[in-house]
């Protein structure tokens, strides 16, 4: 009896194995997976206290990859940035004169 017994336990296990093997739930995450999973990390960050429609259109826009709306300090310097440029190019500099004049008017 207990040899029987032994028998249909060997062969159950056995049987049960394959579908053990498949169920891989450790498998990790693929390099796709990774970059999606850091852009999600990422721009839930950024998203910060936007609530709602405002939230979902961020969250979009920047899974995407696509730039959300600058904001008000950062268009400040990219105004700075259109201003600097322009003055480089009326005093006509060039090379490391130019890059040293850019570096400190973009100080300010």
């Amino acid at each position: 009896m207990k040899r029987k017994l032994l028998a249909v336990l060997c062969c159950m296990t056995l049987a049960g194995s394959p579908l053990a093997l498949a169920q891989d739930k450790g498998k990790a995450p693929s390099e796709a997976q990774k970059r999606q999973q850091e852009r999600m990390k990422s721009c839930n960050e950024r998203a910060g206290d936007r609530k709602g429609d405002e939230r979902q259109k961020f969250m979009s826009s920047c899974l995407k990859g696509q730039a959300p709306e600058a904001s008000a300090k950062q268009k400040a310097q990219q105004e700075r940035m259109k201003d600097c440029n322009k003055q480089a190019g009326a005093k006509n500099l060039k090379g490391d004169q130019r890059q040293k004049f850019m570096s400190s008017c973009l100080k300010g």
